[in-house]
């Protein structure tokens, strides 16, 4: 019903003498057998009036362009090619209906004559009823003058091959479902000035468009996909005939934009570059998207190599092979019978041209060639489609086949032909391959030229490449800076600076973290557990896992020194058990000693739980077994110091207190409290938050120490307070009784062992309040044997050489001579 109201109103306020033309120029029209329309800007409306009611513009009022005619030439080249071919379309004759297509808002009638059936509009005509006037359709030139005329092409499914909208809007199927193109669309033209950008490190850029959709749907695109690549748009403008651009290119300097896009049509591109030829703007990089990049004449513009570089992008294939013969008899026909004016032909509305007969066929040839290949593709694109429809072969196509002109449309989509050493497909919406160039701006010579110094490919698969050696800067020694801030050293993260992310401050990523850029440039990510990083660093390195090995070979000295022990240990209780009933093993202690040497041994097992990746078993058994049982020792210890104290000298002055001790076996009863008491601290100490297996990663970077970690002190203050405060009641009680019979006298013997558990211990806790190292088990560990050691050799060894090499000091009568001689000195003193 709207598309409706659309006709039956633009119908309204047009002429029926536009669809009633008898006569027409030889160059908008030509017979055949399917007739195509093209739409060509030879004129162009510059700057549009508003009207007060609709009217229709006459273009040949407004100014030439020699591009669009260049464009519409290109068309008439195609066709003829093809009539002329024996295999495309063998007995078929293509014919056209060009017009020339000025303005944005003011050309209907145009498109009215060719979707017109026998110069009727009929809005509510079915569609298989309908047969508009030509079969397929190409241009206009322009994204707005396409989407202003696209309801009506499209209400009636005629194929529309563009070749000059980019607007990545058209790619909608719902609105727009017989639209395909030619040219890339917007959303490739951007993402390779993007590419561009990134390929010398810019990030800092400004983004200048017209006032019209081509521009505007870049710039969105541009936002789109510049998001998260680390480029900012520093300043954006549109650019208007008769704007202030002196005002635009202040910003862009007072901002230190270096790279600036100029994403639009030719004559805003003009009038900003002759801005800044006026402002004296200096040594820019200058992007121009593909409608400007081959312009012939503003290369040529005085002073335009004073403003910097110009990179351009534009189709790879630019000639047509053939074409510049077409147009030297084109012109060869037209200027001999230029007198007759045959080329113009009357008042026929907007298929004149006052203009094009004075042009010369060199002036046509060196025209923008950009969308060329464009065109020349759409036709050839029609042409293959009805090659389907048809069902030619090499000889001859059924011409008799009735057909709709949406019916091209299926054909289209599925087309692969090669054309000029190119190969035109399409994706499902409409978008052909990419095949781009990237071009710079020669002017310094004499004349003008552009050098292809990169290229862009999209098939077989994407490609980008630009050679660098090609680049005006090459012989410099950096490429042109346009960033906010100077890329931060390896290693340092970026701190942002104000709204956009690529202005920014460097800082230095700490020990234990990393930037990785491809990332996020702005974070230190910490580094894993099990790895490490020095400061400054981009990538994590992997600790290495340090604990105590049985295969070290200080681990095996101490692992020896402890089989040793132990063995001797078990010599010795052998020793003494065979030895039970002499004086030596009954002054030792009788079976105390055995509790003493059994204690030791079971003490000297735990060394063996400090090798190998701790477990939490480790952690409590490697402290829990020797702390108990060297505790029952030092009792042990204990009591003999007090009984041989209490014998000599005690036993006088206190009969009573002795007999109770005698009576009821106080030496044992003490020995089963302490072991107890300690006992009972020892559970506290491995049940209420135990020792357990941690991985150091913080004493040292590159380094995961296994670690058993203390987490209770006040449970293993009170183990160590009681074993401690045993050894300093054992040292005094040995002080006592210093001037006992040499036979009894315990007193160097227990303080000498003693010294050596203390010293050890003191020796261990010192380092191990220092110093951190995996060797600081170890000296727990030699702090238990030499603990053992040390009551070992000073008590028990001693006793066994006399045992086995000194049997007359095992006697009774020795004990005996030795009690009398202390006697005897306690008399006389």
């Amino acid at each position: 019903m709207l598309q409706s109201r659309i006709y039956t109103f633009l119908v309204g306020f047009t002429h029926c003498v536009f669809f009633q033309v008898s006569c027409s120029s030889s160059e908008f029209s030509l017979d055949g057998d399917y007739l195509l329309g093209g739409l060509f800007p030879v004129h162009e409306v510059v700057q549009s009036t508003i009207m007060l009611s609709p009217e229709a513009v006459e273009c040949k009022r407004h100014i030439f362009s020699r591009s669009g005619y260049q464009m519409l030439q290109v068309m008439r080249f195609a066709v003829e090619e093809i009539n002329n071919s024996t295999n495309l379309l063998p007995n078929v004759s293509l014919g056209y209906e060009i017009f020339d297509h000025c303005s944005e808002t003011k050309n209907f009638p145009s498109v009215f004559n060719l979707i017109s059936e026998k110069g009727l509009l009929k809005p509510k005509e079915k569609l298989n009823s309908h047969q508009p006037k030509i079969i397929a359709l190409t241009g206009p030139y322009g994204s707005t003058r396409t989407l202003t005329v696209a309801p009506l092409v499209t209400m009636d499914l005629i194929p529309w091959v563009q070749y000059g909208a980019g607007s990545d809007q058209l790619n909608d199927k719902l609105q727009y479902p017989t639209f395909i193109r030619t040219i890339p669309s917007n959303k490739d033209l951007i993402q390779m000035i993007i590419r561009i950008i990134q390929w010398f490190g810019w990030n800092w850029v400004a983004f200048l468009g017209g006032p019209d959709n081509y521009s505007e749907d870049g710039l969105r695109l541009f936002y789109e996909y510049t998001r998260n690549t680390g480029i900012c748009l520093a300043y954006q403008d549109i650019i208007r005939i008769g704007g202030n651009h002196n005002q635009t290119l202040k910003n862009i300097n007072m901002l230190n934009i270096n790279v600036v896009v100029i994403f639009a049509l030719t004559v805003y591109a003009e009038n900003i570059l002759k801005a800044a030829i006026a402002n004296n703007v200096r040594d820019k990089v200058w992007i121009a998207s593909q409608t400007w990049s081959m312009s012939p004449q503003l290369p040529r513009e005085p002073g335009i190599q004073k403003i910097g570089k110009v990179i351009g992008i534009t189709e790879r294939l630019l000639s047509l092979p053939g074409f510049d013969k077409f147009i030297y008899k084109l012109k060869a026909t037209t200027d001999k019978d230029n007198n007759s004016n045959a080329l113009v032909q009357g008042n026929v509305f907007n298929q004149e041209c006052n203009e094009c007969p004075s042009l010369t066929a060199k002036e046509i040839i060196n025209e923008n060639p950009t969308f060329s290949f464009a065109i020349y593709a759409a036709i050839y694109t029609i042409a293959h489609a009805l090659h389907k429809v048809l069902q030619c072969d090499a000889n001859e196509c059924r011409k008799n086949t009735t057909f709709k002109p949406y019916m091209l449309l299926g054909e289209m989509k599925k087309l692969e032909f090669p054309l000029n050493g190119r190969t035109v497909k399409y994706d499902i919406n409409g978008n052909p391959t990419v095949s781009y160039a990237v071009v710079q701006w020669h002017t310094e010579t004499n004349p003008p030229r552009t050098e292809m110094v990169g290229t862009y490919d999209t098939y077989p698969e994407i490609t980008f490449s630009i050679n660098n050696s090609l680049m005006p800067w090459r012989n410099n020694t950096f490429v042109p800076f346009s960033n906010c801030s100077v890329e931060c050293r390896e290693g340092y993260s970026r701190k942002q600076e104000g709204f956009h992310a690529c202005c920014f401050q460097c800082k230095k990523c700490p020990q234990n973290t990393y930037v990785d850029y491809s990332r996020d440039p702005y974070t230190c990510y910490p580094c894993a557990e099990s790895e490490w990083s020095d400061e400054g660093s981009t990538t994590c390195k992997i600790r290495s896992v340090v604990y105590l090995q049985f295969t070290e070979i200080t681990s095996i000295v101490v692992i020896f020194f402890t089989s040793c022990l132990i063995t001797l240990l078990i010599f010795i209780f052998c020793l003494f058990a065979f030895n039970y009933n002499t004086p030596v093993v009954r002054s030792a202690g009788g079976n105390m000693c055995f509790l003493m040497l059994a204690s030791l041994t079971m003490s000297s097992i735990s060394v063996f739980f400090f090798f190998g990746p701790p477990t939490s078993a480790d952690c409590i058994l490697r402290d829990f077994i020797f702390s108990f049982f060297f505790t029952i020792c030092l009792s042990c210890l204990t009591v003999r110091s007090f009984q041989i104290v209490c014998v000599f000298k005690m036993a006088a002055e206190f009969p009573k207190l002795h007999s109770l001790w005698v009576k009821h076996n106080g030496q044992w009863l003490f020995i089963l409290f302490s072991s107890f008491l300690h006992f009972i601290s020892c559970v506290l100490w491995a049940t209420v938050s135990p020792d357990h297996p941690v991985r150091d990663s913080i004493t040292f970077n590159d380094q995961t120490m296994l670690i058993c970690e203390r987490r209770n002190t006040v449970t293993i203050s009170i183990v160590l307070f009681i074993s401690w405060f045993l050894g300093f009641l054992c040292i005094s009680f040995s002080y006592i009784g210093r001037d006992l019979p040499k036979s009894y006298n315990e007193a160097k013997p227990i303080t000498f062992s003693l010294l050596m558990y203390y010293l050890s211990w003191i020796s261990y806790f010192t380092m191990y309040l220092t110093f951190q190292s995996k060797y600081v088990l170890l000296l727990n560990a030699l702090a238990q044997i030499t603990s053992i050691y040390g009551i070992l050799l000073s008590y028990f060894i001693p006793k066994s050489y006399i045992m086995l090499f000194q049997p007359k000091k095992n006697t009774a009568a020795y004990f005996q001579t030795s009690i009398q001689n202390y006697t005897q000195t306690l008399s006389r003193s």
